[in-house]
């Protein structure tokens, strides 16, 4: 059974309340219920964190390198700041699929450049939380064609 590790940022404990136009009307809840219902349709076990902290979150990235087969990780507004983040992940030598709710390129220059995109294995935005769906898809896939 591969292990997933779906680590969501700042602000994303929120969701369903702020921002309906750029992040939906769906809470947080319900997208911890979909991705582990996707998980349990490819027999992979999910665990899905989230933290407001940047220090949190890296090391989250350094338990997972031992414990996890694959990452999906929205670093939220991390994206496009944290070389801490950036660097953990570039330790984590496993498949990461970075997810970002809304389009970061239709939004303000600022999000238009993430810094972990660089170390990671592919992107998808600007679907919605069904972004975490195709990464969930996508991920299984790797991992399958790994081993």
């Amino acid at each position: 059974m591969s292990k997933l590790i779906i680590i969501n940022g700042p602000n994303l404990n929120l969701l369903g309340e702020r921002e309906q136009t750029q992040y939906g009307i769906n809470d947080y809840k319900y997208l911890e219920e979909i991705c582990q219902k996707r998980g349990k349709d490819f027999d992979m076990n999910i665990e899905i964190r989230q933290s407001n902290v940047e220090g949190d979150i890296v090391n989250i990235i350094q338990d997972a390198r031992k414990t996890h087969h694959g990452m999906i990780i929205n670093a939220a507004g991390y994206s496009h700041t944290s070389v801490a983040i950036r660097d953990a992940l570039s330790i984590f030598k496993k498949p990461i699929i970075e997810v970002h709710i809304s389009n970061i390129y239709k939004r303000e220059d600022f999000r238009h450049k993430s810094l972990i995109s660089a170390v990671v294995t592919g992107i998808i935005c600007g679907l919605g939380i069904n972004g975490y769906i195709l990464a969930i898809n996508s991920m299984h896939e790797i991992l399958k064609n790994e081993n």
